[in-house]
């Protein structure tokens, strides 16, 4: 899952970077409200942490200028100003969630991780597509109730099709979503992924739209 932090203090977002790396998170770390809004404005995270006193443009105006685009990328903030009313304008400017600094890095995973989930319309914690099942918070996949192990870039392709099941996700996309700045990724990488995950979970589980790429299908109501 690819997170955008946009946090100027250099001790602090090193801190959470590492932190939200350790519980699965790609991270890509910008320390200024431009950089942060510009990056946003891609469309490529599944969620980003944005602090209120970031430097050349501050965080709730990052936030009013993406929402008046229509930009939908849950946004949790994370400052020191905690006083009500600072929340509440951060909450009536666009945020999805508040945390004050310090912060319990548990904690904000476990928040990313809700708020990529009601992004996506999933109310179950845990992910379901037939005989498998993912756990986000234990990353964890099971195959008929029984664990099975995939690499990291295995886990974030299926996390990413699941969350949009019964949609058709193209292989740039799924790039987006598996790799953060500065990652060297070959041209087959996200095919010989699926063809890592069809031989671990079946090959019935991930279908190939030809020409578009590849989906999981919705779980029947």
């Amino acid at each position: 899952m690819r997170i955008l932090l946009a946090e100027d203090d250099e001790l602090l977002g090193s801190g959470i970077r590492a932190g939200l790396a350790q519980n699965g998170f790609q991270v890509d770390w910008v320390r200024d409200g431009i950089a942060a809004e510009r990056e946003l404005s891609t469309g490529a995270y599944q969620a980003a942490v944005l602090d209120l006193g970031l430097p050349r443009l501050d965080g709730m105006e990052v936030l009013r200028q993406i929402r008046a685009r229509r930009n939908r990328t849950p946004v949790l903030v994370l400052t020191a100003r905690d006083a009500v009313p600072a929340r509440i304008a951060g909450l009536d400017a666009g945020a999805d969630d508040y945390l004050i600094k310090p912060v319990d890095l548990h904690e904000l995973a476990a928040r990313l991780r809700a708020l990529v989930r009601r992004a996506h319309g999933q109310c179950d914690a845990r992910l379901t597509a037939g005989h498998v099942a993912l756990d986000p918070a234990a990353h964890q996949v099971l195959v008929d109730g029984k664990p099975v192990e995939l690499s990291s870039r295995e886990y974030d392709l299926l996390h990413a099709l699941m969350l949009n099941a019964g949609r058709v996700l193209s292989r740039e996309q799924l790039e987006q979503r598996l790799y953060e700045w500065g990652s060297e990724i070959n041209s087959n990488a996200v095919e010989v992924h699926i063809y890592h995950l069809r031989r671990k979970l079946g090959t019935a589980v991930i279908e190939t739209v030809r020409g578009v790429g590849y989906r999981i299908a919705r779980e029947p109501a």
